[in-house]
């Protein structure tokens, strides 16, 4: 196992890749922040929860329309002609909006809006680029892995940096702050010479781009409900917390849950894995799933953390599972459409799971919460069973992890058979 944590130091003495992965994080704060940010900006210039609550809701469903689109862009005309610009554009909304503030809603809502719909798919760029820059498959799968824990350490921490700025300034501030480190970021990523130099294969041109891989489109559906069963849990949370100590206990849960999936995406990724990752993502979906049962026991608070730690260990592992499956089922020339899809059905389902969470708890208590991220996991690996033929049909591409096109499409799991290979 000390030899598989060797790896992620391995990688991150790979030429560029620790700026491509420290330059993606800070780009990506102002998404990781922004729902948080907008609340308390709302409630700072003494608008209503109702009123936080809708335009978190907008930036939110802005930002899942504009991942696939930016991305599809990103394929067609390279990184730094999209991500740059759409870094800048977000960023003017945002500070617009923070400049503004909520009165006229319209135009709040617009600008929240266009923040949403500009923010730059940093995340799906940022794996289109590791095959180009690590070279060897297993190093691929290594960093698929290395990038999932790191996303838990950034929602970690993001959220504290937005109630530092807060406090130490104004809410205000913060807006403006978080989204110009958020360009610096951007600015990082695309001036390396890995995403300058990075073009996407030739690609057929197709109206539905990604969608047309019946294999993507089944791993979205699954991954739809695995979104339902993180955005439960959080909501499903607060009724528990409320009667066990407030606040403090809350973040106690939410940090819990953060750590059991640094914790379980370290280990998976400092380890090389035989078979199909296809297989392997039902198992990790049906443990996702099995881990979340338990806190419908709702013990002590104590106990309560260290289920909420046990229920995300297998989180991270079926993230970067799927970011494997991702690079076999999307159609040449379209990988970084397809990672942003990934982010987008995340996204979507996670915004399902709060607003379908909220009328179970209310009516049957913390108890039924606690129930539907089973429900969901449960779902997903259904849907995964349901379309295993498809997610298990040849993928015919050979196995070149930086091919002279720098498309990673073709990589596959790493130390495979030719009688493992899909």
């Amino acid at each position: 196992m000390a030899a598989g944590f060797a790896g992620y130091l391995e990688i991150l003495r790979a030429r560029h890749a620790a700026r491509l992965l420290a330059g993606t994080l800070v780009g990506r704060l102002p998404n990781a922040t922004g729902a948080i940010a907008i609340l308390l900006f709302v409630r700072a210039e003494g608008g209503t929860y109702s009123l936080a609550g809708a335009l978190a809701a907008v930036y939110g469903v802005a930002n899942a329309v504009g991942q696939p689109l930016l991305g599809r862009m990103v394929d067609l005309h390279g990184q730094p002609r999209v991500q740059l610009p759409a870094a800048l554009a977000a960023a003017l909304a945002m500070t617009a909006f923070a400049l503004t503030g909520i009165e006229p809603t319209a135009l709040a809502a617009t600008a929240v809006a266009a923040a949403g719909l500009f923010t730059p798919p940093l995340e799906g760029g940022l794996r289109a680029l590791w095959p180009s820059v690590l070279r060897r498959e297993d190093q691929v799968h290594t960093a698929y892995a290395m990038d999932a824990v790191a996303q838990e350490v950034m929602f970690t921490v993001g959220p504290l940096l937005v109630t530092l700025c807060v406090s130490l300034w104004s809410a205000q501030v913060a807006l403006v702050v978080l989204n110009v480190l958020g360009v610096l970021g951007a600015l990082s990523v695309v001036c390396s010479p890995p995403s300058r130099a990075w073009r996407s294969a030739p690609r057929e041109a197709h109206w539905l781009g990604a969608l047309r891989s019946p294999g993507l489109l089944a791993l979205l559906g699954a991954f739809l409900f695995v979104g339902v069963a993180l955005g439960s849990i959080t909501v499903a949370a607060v009724p528990y917390a409320d009667e066990h100590g407030g606040d403090a206990v809350y973040g106690w849960l939410m940090a819990g849950l953060g750590l059991g999936a640094l914790v379980g995406g370290a280990v998976y990724g400092a380890r090389q894995w035989s078979g199909v990752p296809e297989r392997r993502l039902r198992v990790l979906v049906a443990l996702l799933a099995v881990c979340y049962l338990p806190l419908t026991l709702m013990p002590g608070v104590v106990a309560m953390v260290l289920l909420a730690m046990v229920s995300g260990v297998f989180l991270a592992p079926c993230i970067a599972c799927a970011f494997v499956i991702v690079d076999r089922h999307a159609p040449a020339g379209t990988v970084t459409e397809a990672f942003s899809w990934l982010v987008t059905t995340f996204t979507v389902g996670a915004s399902v799971g709060t607003g379908l969470a909220g009328p179970v708890v209310q009516a049957g208590g913390a108890l039924w919460g606690f129930a539907v991220p089973g429900a969901a996991g449960a779902v997903s690996l259904l849907v995964l069973l349901a379309t295993g033929r498809v997610l298990s049909a040849p993928v015919g591409r050979a196995v070149v992890a930086a091919s002279s096109e720098n498309d990673p499409n073709r990589a596959l799991e790493p130390r495979l058979s030719s009688e493992d290979r899909a």
